[in-house]
């Protein structure tokens, strides 16, 4: 169904970019349209997924071009669900960067590049064509380029110059395995490239260089998603960039790379078909998915041990944040790769990877604001000269403690859910025969164990003792203790109603592989 509402919450996300602008030297008016938008983006958000949930998939055709040569954006309850967690964790972060950014760093643009990252967020989950989910990856990273450098430091400038070069080099490859597939598929349109390689004899496609093609670009997701080998970028950028920049890149900007693998894998290349005899080593199978499933487990199983040992052996809050966030999304990746490589679990598997990605945006994106709100107060993040948080903040040291209780999956946090269901999709890929399902279990337990290691040894340093003299003389902000308080309830309040996410994540998981509904809607509109 064609509609309007689609686009509602990339204008607004657009329009509070622009008119942030014009008002950033009226300090009053700026908060006032920042604090707007971002509560609007949240409305239309809601009012988007009541349309989605009553009436399925709901498209746009920009200036009543009609799919595919127009550009389409659509609206399922995947990209809703994906809408839901980016309308939370931008307005929290809204909230936090009022009180946490200086005056000067508020006054020179930091709103209207902030809404521009949401607006380059938003596109990429509505969009329905493989080359606008490119410009819209480069409005965000436009933005998030100068959101990193903020502070302009040595040591910023470098982290900064890392991610830019890092990313114009995934962007370049990027343009480059579009370009094959524009030349190879004859379509950049989702559904009609699904719709095509479904059909590939019809439409004189060779499927066997597209699925070469279809590597490459998966290293450029893997490169935005932050997993291992293609990690550098991620320390180095959390920690030189402002704490609500740091819970924007960490809970939203990855999810973002997420969203790409499960919307292109496993909508519209797992309708290809290789040729029978085709034989790689360790591979089996002709579809796509099954040559993308081994991939996933490694870079997952690479994510969460590297991930998890390196944040063991941080000495600061920010290190520790850092590179838990390269373990964490190694758990949202793992049901993927089972996901991909065992049919009989694909909707569970991605059902859990989104459960998975939820829990990870809302309580890595709390900690971050709450290492943002302890640098603030006290002046740094190193556990030398930390301890005795939980004294001198109790409230604030608990919020804290949920948040990592929460990543450990601690019931009933919204966590347990998203370990357990990792834990039960490799499960019932063990009892469907899949060999590999127990390794992928022990996985699950070995980076379990790493988490509780990691985030034991920094409570312990950071909030357990007797409160250092910086710690006991810091003057902790009320608005930034009580956006992390707020997103700390977050987590209770949505473990202990789980029913509804569940229920979303289901309908999102369903939505992905509906692909006949989902090439249905998009040729089925009218302009």
């Amino acid at each position: 169904m064609v509609t309007q509402i689609v686009i509602a919450p990339l204008l607004v996300a657009l329009v509070t970019a622009v008119v942030s602008l014009f008002v950033r030297r009226f300090p009053r008016a700026r908060t006032a349209v920042s604090l707007a938008g971002a509560l609007a983006y949240l409305v239309s958000v809601v009012v988007l997924a009541e349309r989605v949930a009553s009436q399925s998939i709901l498209t746009y055709q920009l200036s009543a071009w009609r799919a595919p040569f127009g550009i389409t954006l659509v609206a399922d309850a995947l990209s809703v669900f994906m809408l839901a967690i980016t309308a939370v964790v931008s307005l929290a972060a809204v909230v936090f960067s009022v009180g946490f950014m200086s005056e000067h760093a508020q006054r020179v643009s930091y709103h209207p590049l902030y809404h521009l990252l949401v607006a380059g967020v938003t596109g990429a989950f509505l969009t329905g064509d493989l080359f606008n989910l490119f410009v819209w990856f480069e409005v965000l990273l436009l933005s998030s380029y100068v959101l990193v450098v903020f502070y302009s430091g040595p040591e910023h400038t470098r982290a900064g110059l890392t991610y830019t070069v890092l990313n114009l080099l995934g962007s370049a490859l990027m343009l480059v395995a579009i370009g094959g597939l524009y030349a190879t598929v004859g379509t950049l349109n989702m559904a009609d490239m699904a719709r095509r390689l479904a059909n590939p004899a019809q439409y004189g496609i060779d499927p066997v260089p597209v699925l070469g093609i279809t590597v490459l670009l998966f290293c450029v997701f893997a490169l935005k998603i932050g997993v291992v080998p293609f990690q550098f970028w991620v320390p180095a950028a959390y920690r030189a960039a402002p704490a609500p920049v740091a819970a924007m890149l960490a809970g939203v900007v990855k999810k973002v790379g997420i969203y790409a693998v499960i919307r292109l894998y496993f909508t519209v290349f797992a309708a290809a078909r290789l040729p029978d005899g085709l034989g790689l080593p360790g591979f089996v199978g002709n579809s796509y998915l099954s040559f993308l499933g081994p991939v996933l487990f490694a870079v997952a199983a690479a994510s969460i041990l590297f991930g998890g040992i390196a944040a063991v052996s941080r000495d600061d809050f920010d290190g520790v944040l850092a590179y838990s966030s390269i373990g964490q999304i190694g758990f949202v990746v793992l049901p993927l790769a089972v996901a991909a490589t065992v049919p009989s679990v694909r909707a569970l598997g991605i059902a859990a990877a989104l459960v998975y990605a939820l829990n990870h945006a809302l309580a890595k994106a709390m900690l971050f604001f709450a290492s943002g709100t302890v640098g603030d107060a006290v002046g740094t993040v190193r556990f030398a000269e930390l301890g005795g948080l939980a004294k001198r903040t109790p409230l604030f040291a608990i919020a804290v403690l949920v948040g990592m209780l929460s990543l450990i999956g601690i019931p009933p946090l919204i966590g347990f859910f998203g370990k357990f269901l990792v834990f039960q999709t490799t499960a019932h890929a063990g009892a469907a025969g899949e060999p590999g399902a127990a390794f992928a279990l022990a996985l699950s337990v070995v980076g379990a164990i790493l988490t509780v290691a990691y985030f034991t040894r920094a409570w312990n340093r950071g909030f357990w003792g007797a409160a250092t003299a910086p710690v006991e003389h810091g003057s902790y902000s009320s608005v930034l203790v009580g956006v992390v308080v707020v997103l700390a309830a977050s987590l209770v309040v949505v473990g202990v109603g789980f029913d509804p996410v569940w229920r979303a994540a289901n309908a999102a998981a369903d939505a992905t592989l509906a692909r006949g509904q989902y090439v249905g809607a998009v040729f089925g509109g009218g302009g």
